[in-house]
């Protein structure tokens, strides 16, 4: 019964949150987030900027997206062709597309999951579904280098999750402003980065 109580009154809190974050305008919110599975080529960290299509968000998409950059082509998240998400997301590579396999995989395996992503973010409420079509995002994508190579096995299920839930999870804590500084400030030492910390240990 207590467990009923609690369930219910958090359902409420978040409604609430829903209401008032319907009605309030998402200059921008940031996030990134990292899933990987056992293999390396799996590992997706995608960066987040989330706003309002009339603000600087919006602005930032319409100059990406006519201004295209050799090896960095952006292209908007969709289910296929001819079903593009909403909000209105672009993706853009952070490494330099080296051939034509990695293209492949970054804009059908990869845009796949960042276009389910995008709808499972709505769907699950970090993006009021009110705002799907004033609000966009900027998915800064991490696909490993490794896939470029034709000899390499990829399991397209496996990366198709990790780049899924990645995205949902930045989505996710950039709408909710997470981690907050409160966290940050409490955890400061605690954290320790791990390429920082690989290159002091000499594996670097």
């Amino acid at each position: 019964m207590v467990n009923n109580v609690a369930c219910i009154n958090r359902q409420i809190i978040i409604s609430v949150e829903h209401i008032f974050m319907a009605g309030k305008k998402i200059v921008m919110r940031t996030g990134e987030a990292l899933v990987e599975a056992d293999e390396a080529w799996s590992a997706a960290e995608p960066e987040v900027v989330i706003g309002e299509l009339d603000g600087p968000v919006g602005y930032a998409i319409a100059n990406l997206i006519g201004d295209q950059v050799k090896g960095h082509t952006r292209v908007w998240a969709i289910l296929n062709s001819d079903v593009q998400v909403r909000p209105a997301t672009l993706m853009v590579s952070k490494y330099t597309a080296p051939n034509a396999r990695y293209t492949n995989i970054l804009m059908g395996t990869v845009q796949a999951a960042i276009a389910n992503a995008v709808l499972d973010s709505v769907r699950e409420g970090s993006i009021p579904k009110s705002k799907a079509n004033d609000i966009g995002i900027i998915v800064a994508v991490w696909l490993d280098p490794s896939v470029a190579d034709a000899k390499l096995k990829i399991d397209h299920d496996v990366l198709f999750r990790t780049h899924r839930e990645a995205t949902l999870k930045a989505i996710g804590k950039a709408m909710n402003n997470e981690p907050s500084i409160d966290w940050l400030l409490k955890n400061q030492k605690k954290v320790g980065h791990y390429f920082h910390d690989l290159a002091k240990s000499g594996g670097l």
